[in-house]
C-alpha cells in the first residue's frame, strides 16, 4: 500500500477478528452512551454498517467451482473479487503469496483467505464455520436471510466481541441493546446482501458520500434508515411509520427471486418504502390560512373523539354549551375524558399517540403534559405561515406521501375567496378536486340561485360554463360528490332546459364573486363539514347529470368520484359529529351509470361493509370504474384489513388500497402507518399463496405491486383516457 507500507491483503489475515479488535469498543462505546441517554436514532451509522458487511464480504467463498479449493484445509477459502480495471490489475498475471501461505491474483480475480471461526446457537458451538455458514446458499438471498448469521458474528468472541453489551445488563437496557443490535445487523445484512447480490461496493461507497437514496445524511446516516423493517415491527400492531428504501431501483438485489423464507421481511420493508398518493382528504394548504387544520387541539377536537366523548361526558355538558367554548377548552375536556380518565385504546385515540410519538413527543405522552405538547407546536406558529409550511412539509415526509387530494367547495365562502378573484399559490404536494354535490342530485334550487348569484343565467349552458370556468381555475384531477345511502333512480323531471329562463351570456365581473352557492344556501364550510348536509342524491334523469355534469366529465377527460352511503345529521346536535349511520346502499345506479356514460371514468367508495363485495363485482366488471379506500367508519384496522384482502384476491392490485380522509394535517401520519401495517400483513399471505401455487416474484415485481396498491393503479386509471 503507497501510505501504509503493507499490502492491503496482508492487513486482511485473522479478519473475522478485525471487528471486535477494531470496530467493537467503538460500537460497545455508541450503544451504551445512547442506552443512557434513550437515544431516538441507531447511534451506529451506515459506515459502520458498511466496515462489517465488507469484512463479512471479504469472508464469503466464492461460489465459482473454478476459485474452490479442492478440500479446505486449516480452514482455508477461496474469495473473489469485484470487477477490477486493468489499471487495478496491474500488469502481472503472477499469482501472489500474501501471507502465511495465502495467495491471491488480481487478474484472475481471486484471493484466499483463512477463517476457523465457528458459529454458536443457543450457547452452544456449532461444527459450520462462518464462511460455510455465508455460502450455504445457493444463490444471493434478500437480506433477512442472512440476518441471524450477522447477529451470530457480532456477538461472537471472534468476530464482533459484543456479547458483553447484553450480560448483566438489567431488562429494559438488555431490550435497548438487543434492538439496537438487531437493527445494526439488518443494516449490515442489507448492505451485505447487496454485495453478494453483485453490486459494485465502491458505488455503495458513493451512495453514501453523496447522501442518495436512504443515506440522507450521509455517512453519518444511522443504520436505521438502511435497515429492513425489524421482526418486533411486522405485526399489524406497530405502526409502519414510511422509511425511503435502503434498496435502490438500480440495484442487482431487486431483480432477485424472493423465496417464501424472505418474503415477510421484503413485503414489510417494500410497504414502507413506498410513497403513496392520498387520492381523497379534506386538508387544505397553509396558503388558506385557518382552513388549513394542525396541532394538538385540532386533532383531539376531530369529530371523532367529539363523539366518542359525548358517549360518557357529564349530563351537564351538552352540544350546545360543548360548541361553544372555544377550541383550547374543548380539547383540554377530551383530553382529561379520554387520555387521563380512560386509556386511549380506540382507533381514533390511538392515533393521536402515533402521530405524537412520530413527531418525537413520547416524553411528553408519558407525563401526560398536554401543555408541553402545545409549546412544541407553538414553536411553528412562532414562525407565521413558514412555520405552517416547514410543519406540514415534516408531517409529509414523515407519513410518506407524494402528494394529497383536497376536497374544494367553491360554493363556500371561506374557501372561495382563496380561489377568486386571485387564485393563491399552493405547493405540488397539494392537488385539488372540485365538489360538485348539488349538480349530481339535480338540486334545481341551489344550482338555479348560485347561477344568478354569480352573474350566469339559468340556463343548462351557462351551467355547464359555470362549472367549466371553476375547473379552469380549480384545474381539479375530478370531481366528487359524495351521496347518501339510499341514493336512487327517481321518477323523471322531464324537461331540458332550467324553468323559462332566457339565456345572458357571462357576467365577467360577478364571475369574480366567490361566494354564491355560500351566501344563498346558508352553508358555511369553515370545518369543511357542511357542504355534506347538502341534498346529495344521484338523480339520474335529471338534466343537471345528463346535459351539464356528464358533459362537463367528457369534454374535460375528467373522473368523477363517489363517496356512497353516509347518512347525515343522525343526531344534528353534535353537528359533524353526529354524521355517519352506515346502512345498505344500492349498487344498481353505479352500476347505471357506468354503463350509460362509458367515456367518463368513476371513482367509487363505499361507506358500508356491506357494499364492499358488490363493489369489487362492479370494478372487474365495468372498465371505467376503479375502487378505492376505505371509508369513514371503515377506516379502522380490524376491517380495512377484511376489505384489503377481498380486494386483492377478486381485483389483484387494480384498486387504490388506502386513502386518509385526513382533516387535520397531523393525521396523515397515523392514518397511513396504521393503513401501511395492515396492508402489509394482507399481503404476506397473498405472495405466500401464490408462492405455494408455484409463482416466485422478484423484489422488483413487488415493488412494483406495493406501487400500484398505493397510489399507482390510481395514477394508471387517471392516465387511461376513454374519449
Amino acid at each position: 500500500h503507497p501510505k501504509f507500507g503493507l499490502s492491503t491483503f496482508f492487513i486482511t489475515q485473522n479478519g473475522a477478528a478485525k471487528c471486535g479488535i477494531r470496530l467493537g469498543p467503538t460500537m460497545k462505546g455508541l450503544i451504551n452512551a445512547s442506552a443512557e441517554t434513550n437515544g431516538r436514532e441507531n447511534p451506529l451509522s451506515v459506515s459502520m454498517a458498511f466496515a462489517v458487511a465488507a469484512i463479512l464480504r471479504f469472508l464469503t467463498p466464492s461460489s465459482n467451482t473454478a476459485f474452490k479449493q479442492p478440500e479446505n484445509q486449516n480452514g482455508i477459502y477461496t474469495g473473489w473479487l469485484d470487477t477490477l480495471s486493468d489499471d487495478d490489475a496491474g500488469s502481472s498475471e503472477d499469482t501472489v503469496s500474501y501471507a502465511d501461505g495465502l495467495r491471491y491474483n488480481l487478474r484472475e480475480g481471486w484471493y484466499e483467505f483463512r477463517c476457523s471461526m465457528k458459529l454458536i446457537s443457543n450457547g452452544v458451538q456449532r461444527e459450520m464455520t462462518l464462511p460455510e455458514a455465508l455460502s450455504k446458499f445457493k444463490e444471493p438471498r434478500q437480506p433477512s436471510a442472512y440476518h441471524d448469521i450477522v447477529k451470530n458474528y457480532l456477538l461472537h468472541p471472534q468476530g464482533g466481541n459484543l456479547q458483553s453489551l447484553l450480560d448483566g445488563a438489567d431488562d429494559d437496557d438488555a431490550l435497548f441493546k438487543s434492538t439496537t443490535l438487531d437493527v445494526f445487523a439488518s443494516a449490515v445484512s442489507v448492505l451485505y446482501a447487496r454485495m453478494v447480490s453483485g453490486d459494485n461496493m465502491i458505488q455503495l461507497l458513493v451512495e453514501m458520500l453523496q447522501g442518495d437514496h436512504a443515506c440522507t445524511s450521509g455517512l453519518e446516516t444511522s443504520c436505521q434508515f438502511i435497515a429492513e423493517v425489524p421482526l418486533h415491527v411486522q405485526d399489524s400492531v406497530t405502526p409502519l411509520h414510511y422509511s425511503v428504501s435502503p434498496i435502490p431501483t438500480d440495484s442487482s438485489l431487486i431483480n432477485r427471486k424472493v423465496k417464501a423464507a424472505d418474503i415477510h421481511s421484503v413485503v414489510w420493508s417494500e410497504v414502507r418504502g413506498q410513497e403513496v398518493i392520498d387520492l381523497h382528504t379534506h386538508l387544505l394548504p397553509p396558503s388558506h390560512g385557518a382552513l388549513c387544520l394542525w396541532g394538538i387541539d385540532e386533532m383531539l377536537t376531530y369529530h371523532y373523539l367529539v363523539s366518542e366523548y359525548f358517549m360518557t361526558a357529564p349530563a351537564d355538558i351538552t352540544p350546545e354549551g360543548f360548541f361553544a367554548m372555544n377550541k383550547n377548552h374543548q380539547a383540554d375536556l377530551i383530553w382529561e375524558s379520554l387520555f387521563i380518565q380512560r386509556s386511549p385504546i380506540s382507533e381514533a385515540t390511538r392515533g393521536v399517540l402515533t402521530t405524537l410519538q412520530a413527531l418525537g413527543l413520547q416524553s411528553d405522552v408519558d407525563n401526560r403534559d398536554l401543555d408541553a405538547i402545545r409549546k412544541f407546536y407553538d414553536g411553528f406558529r412562532e414562525e407565521g405561515l413558514k412555520g405552517v409550511e416547514k410543519f406540514v412539509g415534516e408531517v409529509y415526509r414523515i407519513a410518506g406521501v407524494r402528494y394529497a387530494l383536497m376536497t374544494n367547495i367553491p360554493f363556500d365562502s371561506n374557501e372561495a375567496q382563496h380561489w377568486r378573484p386571485m387564485k393563491k399559490e399552493y405547493p405540488e404536494t397539494f392537488k385539488s378536486a372540485l365538489r360538485v354535490d348539488p349538480l349530481l342530485a339535480g338540486d334545481r334550487k341551489t344550482v338555479e340561485n348560485a347561477l344568478r348569484a354569480s352573474g350566469y343565467s339559468t340556463s343548462l349552458e351557462d351551467a355547464r360554463k359555470y362549472l367549466h370556468d371553476w375547473c379552469d381555475t380549480m384545474k381539479p384531477e375530478y370531481l366528487m360528490a359524495s351521496t347518501p345511502h339510499d341514493f336512487s333512480l327517481p321518477p323523471s323531471e322531464g324537461g331540458g332546459t332550467l324553468s323559462g329562463v332566457t339565456k345572458k351570456g357571462v357576467n365577467e365581473s360577478s364571475l369574480q364573486s366567490p361566494f354564491a352557492f355560500a351566501d344563498l344556501t346558508g352553508n358555511d364550510c369553515n370545518d369543511c363539514e357542511a357542504t355534506d348536509n347538502l341534498p346529495s342524491i344521484i338523480n339520474e334523469t335529471s338534466d343537471f347529470l345528463t346535459e351539464v355534469l356528464m358533459p362537463v366529465c367528457e369534454e374535460r377527460d375528467l373522473p368523477l368520484a363517489l363517496k356512497i352511503g353516509a347518512h347525515r345529521s343522525v343526531n344534528p346536535a353534535l353537528l359533524s359529529a353526529g354524521d355517519g349511520l352506515v346502512a345498505f346502499a344500492d349498487t344498481n345506479s353505479l352500476a347505471r351509470l357506468c354503463g350509460r356514460f362509458p367515456k367518463v371514468r368513476f371513482l367509487a367508495t363505499f361507506l358500508s361493509r356491506n357494499n364492499q363485495q358488490e363493489a369489487c363485482v362492479l370494478a372487474s366488471k365495468f372498465r371505467n370504474l376503479h375502487i378505492y379506500g376505505c371509508w369513514w367508519f371503515c377506516n379502522n384496522p380490524s376491517i380495512i384489513k377484511e376489505i384489503t384482502q377481498m380486494r386483492v384476491e377478486m381485483l389483484g392490485t387494480a384498486f387504490t388500497a388506502q386513502h386518509s380522509d385526513a382533516r387535520v394535517v397531523d393525521q396523515l401520519i397515523y392514518k397511513w402507518s396504521h393503513s401501511r401495517a395492515v396492508i402489509a400483513k394482507v399481503l404476506v399471505t397473498e405472495y405466500e399463496k401464490a408462492i405455494a401455487s408455484g409463482w416466485r416474484p422478484t423484489r422488483k415485481e413487488i415493488r412494483r405491486d406495493v406501487g400500484r396498491l398505493l397510489g399507482g393503479s390510481f395514477s394508471e386509471f387517471m392516465a387511461k383516457s376513454l374519449k
